[in-house]
């Protein structure tokens, strides 16, 4: 006849069978994170060349968007929108410089 142990007992004594499989599991849990690369925290200098790229991106971009909302509003049509470009350009470079004087540690 088959047995009615279900391997729980209710008092509270650690079985030696799931307390391998606890430490199976986490060992593969932590292999598969070694292979995937999720282990990791991600480098300062990458973040810092993240904030380079975004400035690089930004700072004229939204110039430009400035600039062409200030040429329709004044009807200044290409004026405006060339100047503010070159100031976010400007700025960018100016906190590009800044990002890049900041230790990566």
């Amino acid at each position: 006849m088959a047995s009615n142990n279900s391997g729980q007992d209710g008092n509270g004594k650690s079985d030696a069978r799931l307390d391998s499989l606890d430490m199976q599991l986490k060992a593969a849990r932590k292999a598969e994170a070694v292979r995937s690369g999720t282990d990791q925290v991600p480098a300062k200098g990458m973040r810092q060349g993240n904030r380079v790229l975004t400035e690089l991106i930004a700072g004229p971009a939204g110039g430009a968007l400035i600039g062409w909302l200030f040429d329709r509003l004044f009807n200044t049509s290409p004026a405006l929108l060339l100047v503010c470009m070159f100031l976010g350009i400007a700025v960018a470079f100016r906190n590009i410089i800044k990002i890049s004087n900041e230790r990566p540690e």
